[in-house]
C-alpha cells in the first residue's frame, strides 16, 4: 500500500457525505419513493431522468442540499404533470424530500477509530471541507458526534481548485502540504490534483450521477478500500 508518511503534511481535510456518514442512500431512497409518487405521469425511468435534469438546471441558483432538491421535486412534479397534479400530492412530494433530514448521520465503519488514532498522533490539523447547505451540514456533524476530532468546518457551495486554494491560504500552508479525503473523484480529487494537492479516495458503493466522472491515476493519489486504512498510509 502507497503511504503519505514521506510527504510534510500538514493540514488534513475531510468531505462529510458519503466519506465519514452514509447519505446517498437517504437520497437514492426519496428518489424511488418520487418516482412511485408520480407513476401517474410516465415510467420510473422518465420520472427520474425528468427530475435530474430539474436539479442540474436548479444547481447554479440553489447549490446542493434537501432543500433544493425539495424545491426541484416539487417544481418537476408541476412540470411532468403539466400543472395538474393534486395538491396532496405536492405535500407527499415535500414529505418525501423532508425525510432525507432524518439522516442520523451514523459514522461509517472505522471512521471514529480512525479518526482518534490521528488525533492521537498530534501531526495533523484536521478539518471538516465539505458542500451543500451551512445548516443542514452542520446539523449531521452534531448528530454524527464527530466534530470533537476536528478544529475547523468549512462549508461550501461548490469544490474547485479555487476554494481548495483558499482553504491552503487559510491554514497558512502550501499546497503539497494539504491532504483531502473523500469519495467523489469529481468533488474531493480532480481539483486537489489539478492545484497540486494530496488526495486520498475511499469509494463509498453508491454515487450521485452527477458526481460521476472518469478517473485517473495519479502520483499524489492513493486509493483505499475502506477507511480505517487511512491510519495505515499516514
Amino acid at each position: 500500500m502507497a503511504s503519505l508518511k514521506e510527504k510534510d503534511i500538514r493540514l488534513v481535510a475531510f468531505d462529510a457525505d458519503d466519506t465519514l456518514w452514509d447519505n446517498q442512500s437517504f437520497f437514492d431512497k426519496a428518489v424511488e419513493d418520487y418516482c412511485a409518487l408520480m407513476s401517474p405521469y410516465g415510467t420510473r425511468d422518465d420520472m427520474y431522468s425528468a427530475l435530474y435534469k430539474t436539479e442540474c438546471s436548479n444547481m447554479d441558483s440553489l447549490g446542493y442540499g434537501t432543500k433544493a432538491f425539495i424545491i426541484s421535486l416539487v417544481e418537476n412534479a408541476i412540470r411532468v404533470s403539466d400543472g395538474n397534479i393534486p395538491e396532496d400530492k405536492i405535500l407527499q412530494a415535500i414529505s418525501i424530500g423532508r425525510t432525507i433530514l432524518d439522516n442520523p448521520a451514523t459514522p461509517l465503519p472505522g471512521v471514529v477509530e480512525t479518526l482518534a488514532a490521528l488525533q492521537a498522533k498530534g501531526l495533523y490539523r484536521m478539518v471538516i471541507f465539505t458542500k451543500g447547505d451551512p445548516l443542514e451540514q452542520e446539523a449531521k456533524i452534531d448528530r454524527s458526534n464527530l466534530g470533537k476530532f476536528f478544529s475547523d468546518v468549512e462549508v461550501v457551495s461548490n469544490k474547485t481548485p479555487l476554494e481548495y486554494r483558499r482553504l491552503c491560504r487559510h491554514n497558512g500552508i502550501g499546497e503539497k502540504e494539504f491532504l483531502m479525503v473523500g469519495n467523489s473523484f469529481k468533488s474531493d480529487i480532480a481539483p486537489v490534483l489539478e492545484m497540486g494537492g494530496n488526495a486520498v479516495i475511499i469509494p463509498f458503493g453508491t454515487l450521485w450521477e452527477h458526481e460521476r466522472v472518469e478517473e485517473y491515476d495519479h502520483p499524489d493519489l492513493i486509493r483505499l478500500e475502506v477507511f480505517s486504512q487511512l491510519a495505515e498510509v499516514l
